[in-house]
């Protein structure tokens, strides 16, 4: 119910301050994505997604806002629910069919700002993989064109000088949404398992994060997580009939990020080691070393990830869904052009350092008025089994977009 009355506070909201400090922007957008190899255990070959998405901004004061959206969806796979409710907590392993994407209260004063509600945190500097950034789970239904999920929590932030301290306490956890097992995106590997009883075990206690960031010539910062990690690990109870326990093991994580910009390029470094008390996973530290550059409309993008076992303590039975460990050992690349006003590319890729395994990405965006974008994506992804690209093997395909904004 609470979903309801949050799509109802929106809505009032829209009404009631039209002709104050209220402003809004969505968009409508049809997606299909076309495979051209049949997976394993899914032989469609084509899905189709329609999504429409309302934002809303109030703000009746200089310091205060209010900010809210909601997601309405549907598609040709049963990727979503067929039910109708409005949902809040996003634990569902189907996309929801009404979503409150966001609701939150932000006050801002002087040095001191403090956001209360479902929002999106991010930390980190690097991209593609980025080992700080713990309180943003994934909609991982398709493991390449994820995104984030929102968490119910509070953010205060304390800003003196080049100095900026944030703390997060989320009172509930959001774990991210993995593939769904009887469809392409789930592991080739697994898919001649067949059909088990997975016993879900989501946490109920909260997570907490603090942050230190100096801005400077050299900007840097320092944070530590304590809570749960967002991505789940399994655990095979043989015989098989009797299921798959999937679980979301404690976490502590302490992490460092740094930018150093030089004359021709800015060199980004990032960092963070993870500890658990489950004795079910391991404890490692990932980390990403890259360089970027912008000249003119161009931008390049072109780093390394690499991953360090401290305590290897997964079991045979043992395993884990991770997409950041799993792109670690990868040399990372991303890079784009502004055409003009209307048009840009980009391109996308991780590979293995010994070229066994890859995934590439291109895009081309092009707008059409002031309404209007069609956008094109295309993903080749080759490598071999047992290999986190490889198992995606059988899922390089197209993606055409079409959105309307207002």
């Amino acid at each position: 119910m609470r979903g309801y009355f949050a799509a109802i506070l929106i809505f009032s909201v829209t009404s009631l301050c039209f002709a104050q400090t209220y402003t809004h922007r969505g968009f409508l957008e049809n997606r299909g994505t076309f495979y051209p190899q049949k997976a394993a255990n899914d032989r469609a070959q084509a899905v189709g997604e329609s999504l429409f998405r309302y934002e809303g901004f109030y703000a009746p004061s200089p310091t205060f806002e209010v900010a809210g959206a909601v997601d309405f969806r549907t598609d040709t796979h049963h990727q979503v629910d067929r039910d109708f409710k409005l949902s809040w907590q996003d634990r569902g392993i189907r996309r929801p069919l009404g979503d409150v994407r966001r609701l939150s209260a932000n006050y801002h004063n002087g040095p001191v700002t403090f956001e209360i509600g479902k929002q999106f945190i991010r930390w980190g500097k690097t991209d593609i993989v980025t080992p700080t950034d713990r309180f943003a789970p994934r909609d991982f239904l398709n493991v390449v064109d994820n995104e984030f999920l929102a968490v119910t929590a509070a953010r205060l932030n304390f800003e003196k000088g080049a100095n900026t301290i944030e703390a997060v306490w989320s009172p509930r956890f959001t774990p991210s949404r993995i593939p769904l097992a009887n469809q392409r995106w789930a592991p080739e590997s697994a898919s001649g398992i067949g059909p088990v009883d997975v016993q879900l075990h989501v946490p109920g206690g909260p997570q907490a994060g603090l942050r230190w960031n100096h801005a400077g010539a050299v900007e840097y910062e320092v944070s530590l997580y304590q809570g749960f990690n967002h991505l789940p690990s399994f655990t095979l109870n043989l015989p098989l009939p009797d299921g798959v326990e999937l679980f979301y093991p404690t976490m502590l994580m302490a992490g460092s990020d740094v930018a150093i910009p030089t004359g021709f390029f800015t060199i980004k470094g990032e960092a963070a080691y993870f500890k658990s008390n489950d004795k079910r996973v391991d404890e490692y530290a990932l980390y990403v070393v890259q360089i970027e550059r912008q000249s003119g409309e161009w931008f390049f993008i072109g780093g390394y990830a690499g991953e360090t076992v401290t305590n290897a303590r997964m079991s045979r039975l043992t395993s884990t869904f991770a997409p950041d460990r799993g792109l670690t050992k990868t040399i990372l690349g991303r890079a784009g052009y502004i055409i003009d006003a209307n048009r840009n590319v980009a391109v996308e890729t991780a590979a293995r350092q010994n070229g066994a395994d890859f995934w590439l990405k291109a895009e081309y965006s092009q707008a059409f008025g002031q309404h209007w974008r069609a956008t094109l994506n295309l993903t080749l992804i080759r490598g071999e089994l047992g290999d986190f690209l490889g198992e995606y093997r059988r899922n390089s395909h197209a993606l055409l977009i079409l959105r309307y904004s207002f």
